[in-house]
Protein backbone atom coordinates (compact mmCIF):
# COMPACT_ATOMS: atom_id res chain seq x y z
CA UNK A 1 0.00 0.00 0.00
CA UNK A 2 1.00 3.37 0.27
CA UNK A 3 4.49 4.63 2.27
CA UNK A 4 4.16 6.78 5.13
CA UNK A 5 4.67 10.09 3.64
CA UNK A 6 4.82 13.78 5.40
CA UNK A 7 2.64 15.30 2.81
CA UNK A 8 -0.67 14.89 2.10
CA UNK A 9 -0.34 15.28 -1.07
CA UNK A 10 2.22 13.39 -1.52
CA UNK A 11 0.55 10.47 0.13
CA UNK A 12 -2.57 10.86 -1.95
CA UNK A 13 0.01 10.62 -5.11
CA UNK A 14 1.55 7.50 -3.97
CA UNK A 15 -2.13 6.19 -3.54
CA UNK A 16 -3.15 7.27 -6.63
CA UNK A 17 0.28 5.90 -7.97
CA UNK A 18 -0.35 2.48 -6.79
CA UNK A 19 -4.05 2.25 -8.04
CA UNK A 20 -3.19 2.98 -11.59
CA UNK A 21 -0.43 0.07 -11.12
CA UNK A 22 -3.12 -1.82 -9.79
CA UNK A 23 -4.73 -1.36 -13.02
CA UNK A 24 -7.88 -0.39 -10.65
CA UNK A 25 -8.18 2.93 -12.57
CA UNK A 26 -10.69 3.63 -15.72
CA UNK A 27 -11.79 6.95 -15.30
CA UNK A 28 -11.15 10.02 -13.16
CA UNK A 29 -14.45 9.14 -11.91
CA UNK A 30 -13.13 5.85 -10.75
CA UNK A 31 -10.18 7.43 -8.93
CA UNK A 32 -12.56 9.50 -6.78
CA UNK A 33 -14.37 6.81 -6.03
CA UNK A 34 -11.09 4.71 -4.77
CA UNK A 35 -10.03 7.60 -3.03
CA UNK A 36 -13.01 8.42 -1.13
CA UNK A 37 -13.34 4.53 -0.12
CA UNK A 38 -9.60 5.14 1.51
CA UNK A 39 -10.84 8.02 3.37
CA UNK A 40 -9.33 10.85 0.97
CA UNK A 41 -12.02 13.02 -0.51
CA UNK A 42 -11.39 15.11 -3.66
CA UNK A 43 -12.69 17.04 -6.73
CA UNK A 44 -12.46 15.60 -10.23
CA UNK A 45 -10.46 18.23 -11.07
CA UNK A 46 -8.05 17.52 -8.23
CA UNK A 47 -7.97 13.58 -9.57
CA UNK A 48 -6.99 15.00 -12.76
CA UNK A 49 -4.25 17.26 -12.35
CA UNK A 50 -2.87 14.23 -9.58
CA UNK A 51 -3.56 11.87 -12.99
CA UNK A 52 -1.49 14.38 -14.63
CA UNK A 53 1.57 15.15 -12.10
CA UNK A 54 2.09 11.29 -11.58
CA UNK A 55 2.20 10.78 -15.17
CA UNK A 56 -0.63 8.66 -15.89
CA UNK A 57 -1.85 8.49 -19.03
CA UNK A 58 -5.57 6.68 -20.15
CA UNK A 59 -4.39 3.71 -22.99
CA UNK A 60 -6.69 1.06 -24.49
CA UNK A 61 -5.94 -2.34 -24.54
CA UNK A 62 -6.19 -5.13 -27.18
CA UNK A 63 -9.88 -5.67 -25.97
CA UNK A 64 -11.30 -2.09 -26.34
CA UNK A 65 -10.62 -1.85 -22.06
CA UNK A 66 -9.85 1.67 -21.31
CA UNK A 67 -7.58 2.08 -18.14
CA UNK A 68 -5.32 5.28 -17.15
CA UNK A 69 -1.35 3.37 -17.18
CA UNK A 70 1.79 4.72 -15.87
CA UNK A 71 5.03 5.68 -18.51
CA UNK A 72 7.21 2.18 -18.07
CA UNK A 73 10.56 4.68 -18.35
CA UNK A 74 12.17 7.93 -16.51
CA UNK A 75 9.56 10.84 -15.25
CA UNK A 76 9.84 12.30 -18.96
CA UNK A 77 7.22 12.64 -21.00
CA UNK A 78 8.82 12.20 -23.97
CA UNK A 79 9.62 8.53 -23.55
CA UNK A 80 11.14 6.15 -25.93
CA UNK A 81 7.92 3.99 -25.51
CA UNK A 82 5.85 6.29 -26.72
CA UNK A 83 6.84 5.98 -30.17
CA UNK A 84 6.86 3.13 -32.11
CA UNK A 85 7.75 4.21 -35.30
CA UNK A 86 9.29 7.13 -37.39
CA UNK A 87 8.68 7.70 -41.53
CA UNK A 88 9.19 11.16 -43.39
CA UNK A 89 8.71 11.95 -47.00
CA UNK A 90 9.18 15.53 -48.09
CA UNK A 91 7.75 18.05 -45.75
CA UNK A 92 5.94 15.28 -43.70
CA UNK A 93 6.60 13.05 -40.70
CA UNK A 94 4.45 10.28 -39.75
CA UNK A 95 4.97 9.04 -35.97
CA UNK A 96 3.34 5.47 -34.95
CA UNK A 97 2.25 5.32 -30.84
CA UNK A 98 0.79 3.14 -28.42
CA UNK A 99 -3.39 3.25 -28.91
CA UNK A 100 -4.57 6.10 -27.67
CA UNK A 101 -1.05 7.72 -26.89
CA UNK A 102 -1.02 10.06 -30.09
CA UNK A 103 -3.26 12.23 -28.48
CA UNK A 104 -0.28 13.06 -26.09
CA UNK A 105 2.76 12.67 -28.29
CA UNK A 106 1.27 15.42 -30.56
CA UNK A 107 0.41 17.79 -27.98
CA UNK A 108 4.44 17.23 -26.50
CA UNK A 109 5.04 18.30 -30.10
CA UNK A 110 2.94 21.35 -30.28
CA UNK A 111 4.41 22.65 -26.79
CA UNK A 112 8.28 22.14 -28.21
CA UNK A 113 6.99 24.29 -31.22
CA UNK A 114 5.42 26.65 -29.42
CA UNK A 115 8.19 27.12 -27.21
CA UNK A 116 10.55 27.01 -30.44
CA UNK A 117 12.41 23.61 -28.94
CA UNK A 118 11.57 22.58 -32.67
CA UNK A 119 11.31 25.79 -35.34
CA UNK A 120 11.43 23.07 -38.43
CA UNK A 121 7.77 21.86 -37.54
CA UNK A 122 4.64 24.02 -37.98
CA UNK A 123 1.79 21.78 -36.22
CA UNK A 124 0.81 18.19 -35.74
CA UNK A 125 -2.38 16.46 -36.76
CA UNK A 126 -3.41 13.36 -34.01
CA UNK A 127 -5.85 10.47 -34.27
CA UNK A 128 -5.55 7.61 -31.88
CA UNK A 129 -1.96 5.71 -32.59
CA UNK A 130 -0.85 8.00 -35.18
CA UNK A 131 0.79 11.70 -35.78
CA UNK A 132 1.51 13.47 -38.33
CA UNK A 133 3.93 16.68 -37.95
CA UNK A 134 4.11 19.01 -41.05
CA UNK A 135 7.59 20.51 -41.46
CA UNK A 136 7.97 24.13 -41.97
CA UNK A 137 10.24 23.01 -45.74
CA UNK A 138 9.41 22.12 -48.42
CA UNK A 139 12.04 19.03 -47.69
CA UNK A 140 12.40 19.29 -44.06
CA UNK A 141 10.68 16.30 -42.80
CA UNK A 142 14.36 13.77 -42.74
CA UNK A 143 15.79 16.66 -40.96
CA UNK A 144 12.29 16.69 -38.75
CA UNK A 145 12.43 12.93 -38.27
CA UNK A 146 15.80 13.08 -36.72
CA UNK A 147 14.87 15.75 -34.44
CA UNK A 148 11.74 14.20 -33.13
CA UNK A 149 13.58 11.02 -32.90
CA UNK A 150 16.10 12.82 -30.39
CA UNK A 151 13.79 14.50 -28.53
CA UNK A 152 12.00 10.66 -27.59
CA UNK A 153 15.14 8.99 -27.05
CA UNK A 154 14.86 7.06 -30.25
CA UNK A 155 17.95 8.91 -31.63
CA UNK A 156 21.53 9.91 -31.15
Amino acid sequence: MAKSLRNPTQTRKQIIHDLVIAGKIHSQADLVRELKAKGLVVTQATASRDLQEIGAMRSTNRNGDVRYILETSQKSPSSMDLILSIASSANTVVLHTPPAAAQFVASTLDAAIIAKELPMAIGTIAGDDTVLVIASTATGGGALAKKIATMFGKGK
